[in-house]
């Protein structure tokens, strides 16, 4: 029995039978909702993790379609097994959080639906090996992102927040799409492996247009440089959703495309250097927004947007590895901050920070877990955060320019300084407000204590984790070390005390914040610019404008009458599917 196939298909299958088994539950039965959607999902994280030991590059599963789509297949290398176990471990987490976060809350089973079903799809995402299904799976997590950011829909902002997500992602699909199309017009398959192992035999200008396209679409996925403004307007999800989708997973999408495709593009002239280009300008400017921003949730996007700025400098510096690596880290400590914030908003009532302080005394379970997520995002020892972070330094060391890397360390400095900043405001200090704030619930903790005991042990993985990279991705040229090697290697190199040198210095400004005074209030005119996004709020915010009217303007083409409309919609699809089925 090939088992691999059968817990593929129960990855992706069992969050999209839990989506249609909730939607049918209806929402007068909220008990039988939250039931539902917490067993669908431990069920796919379950067959996730138990995934993870069947890693291998052979083929496990294949559906002759037939025509210009040729073979739906589907591998379970070590990019896609990993990240499937994210995305369904920390979605059941997520899930297991909001039976305490969304009681009493309407429209339940819209809500468990929308995030079972994009569970699924970020699975299939990872583990097929067809760029068509990869732009597939591709849109529908950005519909059920829409939908998840706009749950919310009697707010104006919830709203507009998801259709600005919705339209600058669009942006990376159209690169996407782009790339699927041309790989099959020149090498006949959709194939991923075919691809990676036929490249050099494209037209350079042909690679260049595939490699570039690529970093769009990951760009815009991962809100990297130049569109970072989306993430934090996402903000107005429910946490749980900002935890599982804005933090653990589908930003990771744009990160693992640049990861997969690293072997055919790594030679495209310019390529690399755009890559960390992007990923330095990402992790720079969001970490200065971090720093001046006082809601709570805005904080953590801006952190993950640098925060996946590091993993896109570390794909363009050649470590994959590292970037990977991160990426596992990031996706452990960031849900658990994002669910710890969570939990100081269900009981402060608030995401100002300002109107916060002193929670820590009312809260001391979420602090407590908060404090770990937050010393692993500064990147102290002997967290997870603080490991994969200085990999990606190394990898920046030998792979990309000295300037850069020094950006990079500044930046760890930054972090820790707003991190810090972040920990004192929410949970010491003098109460702001006489607020009567209460501990994390049950389901909150069931969630946030495995979170935090992950980020204090997940990097003792390092060493399979590389192993399973490098048996299972032939193309890319991962050479595994041990962790005994690997913390050696880290603790030697001098990169790392000078890291950890600009963190401490980090730290001491937000101790030493008002001796600093003098220094500080000059730098008030870039905490105003920082706060419109470095005035690329004002460019994201005119194409969403522009995409808008145009989609207004169109509405004069539309009959108005629904059953016209989906006939059209319907005999139009059926068309382009015969179409590609013949291979016309």
């Amino acid at each position: 029995m090939n088992y691999a196939a059968l817990c593929i298909g129960l990855v992706i299958g069992l969050p999209w039978l839990g989506a249609l088994l909730v939607w049918w539950a209806g929402d007068g039965r909220p008990r039988l909702q939250h039931t539902l959607a917490v067993l669908f999902s431990v069920a796919a994280g379950v067959a996730a993790a138990l995934l993870i030991p069947l890693g291998s590059h052979e083929t496990a599963v294949k559906i002759s379609v037939g025509g210009a789509f040729g073979d739906f297949t589907f591998v379970p290398d070590g990019l896609g097994v990993f990240l499937a176990a994210i995305a369904t471990v920390v979605g059941s987490l997520a899930v297991i959080f909001s039976v305490d976060y969304m009681k009493g809350e309407a429209q339940l089973g819209r809500y468990y639906a929308m995030i079972l079903f994009f569970i699924g799809a970020m699975a299939g995402l990872v583990l097929t090996n067809n760029l068509f299904l990869i732009f597939l799976f591709w849109e529908i997590t950005a519909l059920t992102s829409y939908a998840l950011i706009s749950f919310y829909n009697d707010d104006p902002k919830a709203v507009a927040g998801g259709m600005k997500a919705l339209i600058i992602t669009q942006l990376g699909g159209v690169g996407l799409l782009a790339g699927a199309l041309i790989s099959y017009a020149y090498l006949g398959s959709f194939e991923v492996s075919v691809l990676l192992e036929k490249a050099e035999v494209l037209p350079e200008s042909v690679l260049g247009i595939l490699a570039f396209g690529f970093l769009i679409a990951a760009a815009a996925k991962s809100s990297q440089f130049p569109f970072q403004t989306w993430l934090p307007d996402a903000m107005e999800a429910p946490t749980p959703v900002s935890a599982l989708i804005h933090a653990a997973t589908m930003v990771n999408a744009g990160v693992y495309l640049l990861a997969r495709f690293y072997p055919a593009f790594e030679g495209v002239p310019g390529w690399r250097e755009a890559v960390m280009l992007v990923g330095m300008l990402s992790a720079v400017l969001s970490a200065i927004m971090a720093l001046t921003a006082y809601d709570l949730k805005r904080v953590l996007a801006y952190s993950t947007v640098s925060q996946l700025g590091y993993m896109v400098y570390a794909v363009g510096a050649g470590g994959v590895f590292a970037s990977q690596f991160h990426l596992f880290s990031h996706s452990i400590f960031k849900a658990l901050l994002f669910l710890s914030a969570g939990a100081v908003i269900h009981a402060a009532g608030t995401r100002d920070m300002r109107q916060m302080g002193g929670l820590g005394k009312q809260m001391p379970v979420v602090r407590a877990v908060f404090v770990i997520g937050a010393l692993a995002l500064a990147g102290l020892p002997v967290l997870n955060g603080f490991w994969s972070k200085e990999l990606i330094l190394e990898a920046g060391l030998t792979g990309g320019p000295a300037w850069m890397l020094g950006v990079m360390i500044f930046t760890a400095g930054v972090t820790a300084l707003y991190t810090f900043r972040c920990v004192y405001m929410v949970f010491y200090g003098q109460p702001a407000q006489n607020r009567h704030a209460h501990d994390a619930g049950m389901f909150m903790k069931i969630a946030l204590i495995p979170l935090a005991l992950g980020t204090l042990v997940s990097w003792l993985v390092v060493g399979p984790f590389g192993r399973l990279l490098e048996e299972t991705l032939p193309f890319h040229g991962i050479h595994a070390h041990s962790l005994g090697d690997i913390a050696l290697e880290i603790v030697k190199a001098p990169v790392t005390w000078i890291a950890l040198g600009v963190i401490a210095l980090g730290l001491a400004a937000w101790v030493l914040r008002k001796q600093l005074r003098l220094v500080s209030e000059p730098l008030q005119g870039v905490a105003g610019v920082s706060r419109s996004s470095f005035g690329f709020e004002f460019i994201n915010r005119k194409v969403v404008d522009f995409t808008q009217q145009l989609a207004e303007d169109l509405r004069a083409g539309q009959t108005g009458v629904l059953s016209w409309n989906l006939l059209a919609i319907v005999v139009t699809l059926f068309v382009v599917i015969a179409i590609l089925s013949l291979g016309v």
